[in-house]
């Protein structure tokens, strides 16, 4: 058995890419207990009875609206569902607290809102504040009494945040840090009452602070002006001289970089939730007005283009949730690890998502797109009642574009995730040197043409341990060929993430197809089969495509020639009638009127 298809003890981070994993092992939502799955129904209900019936309001900026919304929505539980009961939380798992998450993401602006609150506004204080710190601040932000946001980014400083230009210097009677500078984009911004804030003290040492509502020197300006997700309030942040006690440091002097970091490993998966969340009820409205709207005397689902747009909405959706529970559940599990071991709540939970990083940009990236894809094609299928304002859809279109952009945008995600892997490569971390070797002797090797595997899925676990083979190859190839400079080829860094994306997800869908189908038998789920194969056979061509460009863009000669076979052996699929499947997802979805796979 070749390093790529050992199994075994469970996947540390970026495993995946070089072991096979087991379906048997991997979680998947079908296993959610009856208590998450009234976690999520309490989140549906929210929406449903509080937020949507006020959406045009909440979007006009009704003050005082948004947080006597968040405030209702602390009273259920719903924004400490992953803070520990002894700062008035719920203290539930991680699992849980991502399906608060997927829960509320049809929330539009309010989404966004919580999301902030929970993540940003309140994980910095809960995992790095000292034990005073915590106990003012969270059991308020928990309740919703507090609301929170958080400011990193300034006018010249996005991507590049540890580039900020906010300072901080110490008062003479060392009482307090004298603040100077400016925040943009502060979501919650406008009502917030603690803010995590990120400073340079001396001008070097990039540190957080707490800053209170309402401290000497701290104003705001007025609400931006947005695109979408007008609802969320949005100003930029001002300090002038602020006066910001030095107990409230967060974290140490000099190591804002790791809060803002491992904050965001975190709010990378959880914004996949969101966007799932999102995704679904942007389908349920979709198909609903695909089977409401006729032309042409007939219901516009019955059409096959049509169908062919919700079978693959539907399609995609379904994988990005298989590919989101399996990480959630990684990091839930590697936290319990870390706890058992003795490592503090907030270290453990931290570790976690340190450990599967490289998933969570991925997720990131996957969710976005995943949601402006079905935002699209919502919009299309609405035809011109999709430009109109009275319909959802269209509101759901406008809100959905920032989530490629926040949380890192998915360039410098696509970016990480290969710049990571590279540096575990690189610590001994993750084993990829051997593998990457077998697969260039296995393309000096005569093909083995033997007798094929007849157990279940064989053909499908091929094909994905052979897609793993051809990004070895390729980023094998890359590292070989350009070394140094290939931190410099974005354009190649970026094709290899887009392969890595493909292949965790089709891999994903893969065993969540088939641990259902062990358990249930494959007559039962024989649609969920039909999304898992149709994505593979699908996810096998955009591979291709991407290993292509990027060893045209290094390789030439001989040594290109042979790597182009390679990567089209590698990412040869068997036949697979696709629109039959799509006709057969997509029929399921029309018959009831929502997303039920």
């Amino acid at each position: 058995m070749t390093a790529a298809t050992k199994t075994g003890s469970a996947l540390r981070g970026a495993e995946w890419m070089i072991r096979e994993s087991r379906a048997e092992d991997t979680f998947i939502s079908e296993d959610f207990s009856e208590e998450q799955r009234m976690v999520m129904q309490l989140c549906h209900d929210f929406l449903k009875a509080e937020v949507h019936p006020v959406i045009d309001r909440i979007e006009s900026l009704e003050p005082g609206l948004m947080p006597s919304l968040m405030e209702k929505a602390g009273q259920q539980g719903l924004l400490g569902a992953s803070i520990p009961e002894e700062y008035q939380g719920l203290g539930k798992d991680f699992i849980t607290s991502t399906i608060v998450n997927e829960g509320m993401g049809g929330g539009y602006s309010f989404s966004v809102a919580v999301s902030a609150h929970t993540g940003i506004g309140t994980l910095p204080i809960l995992y790095f504040g000292t034990a005073e710190q915590k106990a003012k601040y969270i059991p308020k932000l928990a309740t919703g009494e507090w609301k929170g946001a958080y400011g990193l980014t300034e006018p010249n400083s996005g991507s590049d945040a540890l580039s900020a230009k906010t300072t901080a210097r110490l008062s003479e009677d060392s009482s307090h840090y004298i603040l100077n500078g400016q925040k943009c984009w502060i979501t919650n911004g406008g009502f917030a009452d603690v803010y995590t804030v990120f400073a340079k003290i001396d001008g070097t040492q990039f540190t957080a602070f707490i800053l209170d509502r309402g401290m000497e020197g701290f104003t705001q300006g007025p609400e931006e002006d947005k695109m979408g997700i007008k609802g969320s309030s949005t100003v930029q942040l001002y300090f002038q001289d602020c006066k910001v006690p030095v107990g409230n440091v967060l974290g140490e002097i000099g190591k804002g970089h790791v809060i803002a970091f491992n904050i965001l490993n975190i709010g990378r998966l959880k914004l996949c939730a969101a966007t799932l969340g999102g995704g679904k009820a942007t389908f349920d409205v979709t198909v609903q007005y695909a089977n409401a709207r006729e032309q042409f005397k007939q219901r516009i689902s019955a059409f096959g283009a049509i169908q062919h747009k919700l079978g693959e909405m539907a399609i995609r959706t379904w994988v990005s949730e298989a590919a989101l529970y399996r990480t959630a559940k990684w990091v839930e599990d590697r936290e319990q690890e870390l706890l058992a071991s003795g490592k503090p709540f907030h270290e453990a939970l931290l570790g976690a998502a340190e450990e599967y990083a490289v998933e969570c940009a991925i997720l990131k990236v996957y969710g976005s797109e995943l949601l402006d894809y079905l935002v699209d094609e919502g919009v299309q299928i609405h035809g011109g009642n999709g430009f109109s304002a009275e319909y959802p859809i269209s509101r759901a279109y406008r809100d959905s574009r920032i989530n490629r952009i926040y949380e890192g945008t998915n360039e410098i995600n696509r970016l990480l995730t290969v710049d990571m892997i590279l540096k575990r490569a690189m610590k001994g971390r993750l084993d990829l040197m051997g593998p990457a070797m077998e697969v260039q002797k296995e393309l000096m090797a005569i093909p083995d043409f033997g007798a094929g595997d007849d157990a279940p899925f064989a053909a499908e676990r091929k094909l994905v341990a052979n897609l793993k083979k051809a990004l070895l190859m390729v980023a094998g190839g890359a590292v070989q060929k350009l070394m140094m400079k290939l931190e410099h080829e974005q354009e190649v860094l970026m094709n290899l993430a887009d392969m890595g994306i493909e292949i965790f997800h089709a891999e994903s869908a893969l065993l969540r197809a088939m641990r259902l189908s062990q358990e249930r038998g494959e007559a039962a789920v024989a649609l969920q089969i039909d999304i898992a194969r149709t994505y593979l056979y699908d996810a096998a061509d955009r591979i291709n495509k991407s290993g292509k460009d990027a060893i045209n863009a290094f390789a030439s000669g001989d040594e290109q020639r042979m790597m182009l076979l390679g990567l089209k052996r590698f990412t040869k699929a068997e036949p697979f009638n696709t629109k039959d499947a799509r006709r057969r997802i997509a029929a399921r979805v029309i018959a009831d009127e929502r997303y039920a796979l």
